[in-house]
């Protein structure tokens, strides 16, 4: 089937990018960086020249770190969210949250998405973006708590957990009303999983996108990269964007990343490889 979020409808060999813009102090990659509304903007703006489809906002860090309520976190993303909507009428505006309530605030401000990146830990979070008729990412993480990091986590496979999870969510999803031509859902690298068990899933992904709902990745600068290279955070783009090319190649659909401008070029050398995109320019070989 299409898919479709807010103004957009996906043709089925469209690669999406989905820019990361972090409404946080203390987030693992940029520090704080686009922590002020003029940075977040101009970061928004940055983005959608750079080819954005998406653009992804979120309040709290993903990992440990200091409390963070849903009062402060919708302080943080709602009214952004509201500017993001206004400036950039056509473009896919996502919120990146676990919480129900915060999930509500935004899609009152104009929100075509909620990224459920825990997994579902709001139950009530999958009926929110059925009441708005929005898009949502199920994503797998194993069962875990938000904001925690994985201890000792096993699995026999981690690609058939992640299907068999994908598998229930979705339908429990499509059970809500949440409509089918909005459903995503992520394997979730790093959340719930060691660094093989991230490697695992993505040399399995075509296991994933055979289950027929669009894949969203999100490999930007984690840790698995960062551990399978030995390279601290500043230093993961180069192994960032070889697993976006892998992923690619395997199917995924949506990337969610820090560095918008080389994820386009990566996904459209892919997309020029595999015959579904053409040149920009094609002139070797023709004076």
């Amino acid at each position: 089937m299409p898919w479709r979020l807010g103004t957009r409808t996906f043709d089925d060999d469209e690669r999406v990018v989905m820019a990361i813009v972090n409404r946080t102090p203390d987030s693992f990659y940029d520090r704080g960086a686009t922590y002020s509304d003029h940075a977040a903007m101009a970061a928004v703006d940055h983005a959608v020249a750079d080819g954005a489809d998406i653009i992804d906002i979120g309040g709290v860090k993903a990992g440990p770190g200091d409390p963070v309520d849903s009062k402060e976190e919708v302080r943080r993303v709602v009214s952004f969210v509201a500017a993001v909507r206004a400036a950039h009428p056509s473009i896919v505006v996502s919120v990146d949250t676990w919480r129900a309530e915060v999930a509500r605030a935004a899609c009152d401000a104009g929100a075509d998405l909620v990224n459920d990146a825990w997994g579902g830990y709001d139950p009530e979070l999958a009926g929110v973006a059925a009441a708005y008729g929005v898009g949502l990412v199920c994503t797998h993480t194993g069962g875990a708590t938000p904001r925690t990091r994985p201890h000792r986590v096993t699995y026999d496979d981690p690609m058939a957990d992640v299907v068999a999870w994908v598998g229930h969510e979705t339908v429990r999803a499509l059970g809500l009303g949440v409509r089918p031509d909005g459903l995503v859902v992520d394997p979730g690298h790093d959340f719930g999983k060691n660094t093989r068990h991230s490697l695992a899933v993505t040399r399995q992904l075509s296991e994933l996108v055979e289950t027929g709902w669009p894949v969203l990745v999100s490999l930007s600068n984690k840790d698995f990269v960062g551990e399978t290279l030995d390279r601290p955070v500043d230093q993961r783009l180069v192994g960032t964007l070889a697993t976006t090319a892998v992923s690619a190649w395997l199917g995924a659909r949506v990337f969610r990343a820090h560095d918008v401008g080389e994820t386009r070029q990566v996904l459209d050398m892919v997309s020029a490889i595999r015959g579904e995109r053409p040149p920009a320019v094609s002139r070797r070989g023709l004076a």
